[in-house]
């Protein structure tokens, strides 16, 4: 029988079959995933093919698991030499961020932005809890709402103290299967179960030593929506290691670079000090925000050299 992965613990998941029965089932065997090192060969999103092993305890075995349509993985945070697929078959992702208690870094948010781009996947960035924000937040998200805006992401200010914005991320649900990431702490659980209180998403606030947010999450879990899609809840996230992107191929995966790389003089340029530069160009005339650049550089920077 066909079945969705609902959720992963490690040896064993959780699968709903067609007819929305929910079973604990087990890998038969190894299953290997062609080109990929994961340390989870089954993500959640992952459609299997199962049979029955006891009807009393609705145990199941995978016995197969069918091509996904795109997924998205990390760097795993135990092995950084192996790959841990996030999700699968997703139709977009909403980061969550904040710029206060605790403060999302521009680079975490670039990182994320460029992983959803090598695996095709639209991203929307959700600054939460406007509450907390005082002047200067409100003009820094001004300045990045600008920024991603002009490269064509979706960027939406939410507080759900001042009920704001919770009605725009609930049209963008609709029907769709969605990840939720973004840093422990930044109110991504609180504010699905303020739209979707039947869901009791897990929460904890920010750990006020360390002003950093405390793991809640151990494992994604998908939830379907009572209105028809799914939402993917994620581990609070620290750092988000980028996978499978040799250097070469970075520029590629800001929008506002890509559409010039064809202008550039070389075609192997690396935009750093090249003559006849497009991006270099594009830079000094203002077309490209000088903080994307800089989180180019970053992440360029944190490629190992054999990756080139």
């Amino acid at each position: 029988m066909k079945a969705l992965i609902y959720k992963s613990t490690g040896s064993w998941y959780i699968a709903k079959n067609e007819d929305g029965r929910l079973f604990n089932a087990r890998i038969k065997g190894v299953l290997k995933i062609s080109g990929l090192t994961s340390t989870n060969p089954i993500a959640v999103g992952d459609i299997v093919e199962m049979e029955l092993e006891n009807e009393l305890e609705s145990t199941a075995t995978i016995t197969k698991i069918y091509d996904r349509k795109n997924y998205i993985a990390r760097v795993s945070p135990h092995n950084k030499n192996q790959h841990h697929i996030v999700a699968s078959n997703l139709d977009q992702s909403l980061l969550f961020a904040t710029l206060r208690d605790p403060k999302t870094s521009q680079g975490f948010i670039d990182r994320f932005l460029v992983s959803c781009e090598s695996y095709h996947l639209p991203a929307v960035i959700v600054f939460n809890k406007a509450d907390v924000y005082r002047k200067k937040e409100f003009e820094k998200f001004e300045e990045l709402k600008s920024i991603y805006e002009n490269i064509g992401y979706k960027v939406l200010l939410t507080s759900i103290v001042n009920h704001q914005g919770i009605d725009e991320v609930k049209n963008l649900l609709f029907d769709k299967i969605t990840l939720l990431s973004g840093h422990s702490g930044v109110g991504k659980s609180s504010l699905i179960n303020a739209i979707f209180p039947e869901l009791s998403l897990r929460t904890k606030e920010v750990s006020d030593w360390s002003g950093k947010g405390m793991h809640t999450t151990t494992f994604a879990e998908m939830f379907d929506l009572p209105f028809g899609g799914k939402v993917i809840d994620t581990p609070g996230l620290r750092e988000f290691g980028l996978v499978d992107i040799k250097k070469q191929e970075l520029s590629h995966y800001f929008p506002e670079m890509r559409k010039r790389l064809n202008n550039c003089q070389f075609n192997n340029c690396m935009h750093i000090n090249e003559p006849g530069c497009a991006i270099k160009d594009a830079l000094d005339k203002g077309q490209i925000h000088v903080d994307r650049y800089v989180s180019y550089l970053t992440i360029l920077d944190t490629m190992e050299d054999k990756s080139y």
